[in-house]
């Protein structure tokens, strides 16, 4: 894999892995109110403690998971042939997650300037990548054909 194509998705694999872990951070360590990395953090008020408290482990939960997911990016530029399967689930999960996003049934909300980008990278970029890595690691054929 030495081609100009695999180096720029080597180089988008980590951009987007460094972009992710950033993300990640801020609500894995900062919960419901995040670390304040994207923006301002004072956007509601905690009406029952126990049930935030609840809520914004789930989140941290999620963020960890995020981070995650940009850390498995980062470590698979080195050797995409090896990750290739598990960087094309990871794909897949991303592009299901900004399906979700609809869930929310507020259209100008999920198509509006704060989230748009977001959607695209989850709607657009995650199917652009997987066909990217499917294209520029072939698999290799099988050692054994089956006999008919």
């Amino acid at each position: 894999m030495t081609n100009a194509g695999a180096i720029g998705f080597r180089v988008v694999l980590i951009l987007a892995g460094i972009f992710i872990v950033f993300t990640g951070i801020n609500t894995a360590f900062g919960g419901m109110l995040t670390l304040g990395l994207q923006g301002q953090t004072a956007f509601f008020e905690v009406t029952d403690k126990h049930s935030y408290l609840v809520q914004d482990s789930h989140v941290r939960f999620l963020g960890g998971l995020w981070t995650g997911i940009g850390l498995l990016f980062i470590l698979a530029s080195g050797n995409v042939e090896k990750y290739q399967s598990v960087l094309m689930f990871a794909f897949a999960l991303i592009f299901l997650g900004g399906l979700a996003r609809f869930s929310q049934m507020q259209m100008e909300i999920t198509f509006g300037k704060d989230i748009v980008g977001s959607l695209a990278a989850e709607l657009v970029g995650m199917p652009v990548l997987y066909f990217w890595l499917s294209r520029t690691v072939k698999r290799p054929q099988k050692m054994f054909k089956k006999e008919a």
